[in-house]
């Protein structure tokens, strides 16, 4: 199983904006052999497992309820809005979520590979309040590793969900 990397941001990620404003950003990556649609690979993962007890939560704590469907609307660019996210910014190849209360963002990108396959991508980046750059706390700090871990999972249950679909015909 191809391992996912952490890595730097494309050159023309969106979101790449929120490095040059100081934010916290992250990005990881995981290969598929397989030739992978954008939109295949945003409906796969906001409807992979790890990210459907997400939205579970989103549904309970904050009022934000979604479906497969929406993720489906989201993926073929019918909607702007998905649970607690709507699109800040989207391109062919990749889209960037920003959450209801405009602290975290969320970036995806599938980029073709030479030789074949596809490079996904899974970014976010947390705001400091005020927008600017600036240290996000000890509740950051604390979840940091917890992030980065549940950034992987997602990732790889996203990953799994495509060559699911890739092997079933569907993309």
């Amino acid at each position: 199983m191809p391992s996912i990397m952490r890595c730097d941001l494309p050159a023309d990620a969106l979101l790449r904006a929120y490095v040059d404003k100081g934010a916290y950003t992250d990005c990881f990556a995981v290969d598929s052999a397989a030739r992978v649609s954008f939109a295949d690979y945003v409906e796969a993962f906001y409807t992979s497992v790890p990210f459907k007890l997400e939205r579970v939560v989103l549904a309970a704590l904050v009022a934000k309820p979604s479906s497969d469907g929406d993720a489906q609307r989201l993926a073929r660019g019918e909607t702007e809005r998905f649970a607690a996210w709507s699109v800040e910014a989207r391109a062919a190849d990749q889209v960037l979520m920003c959450d209801y209360q405009k602290r975290t963002r969320s970036w995806l990108m599938a980029a073709p590979i030479e030789g074949g396959g596809t490079r996904l991508y899974f970014g976010s980046a947390v705001v400091p309040a005020g927008g600017g750059g600036g240290r996000l706390g000890f509740p950051f700090d604390a979840l940091l590793g917890f992030h980065q871990l549940y950034s992987r999972v997602l990732l790889g249950a996203a990953r799994e969900r495509v060559m699911k679909l890739w092997a079933s015909g569907r993309p």
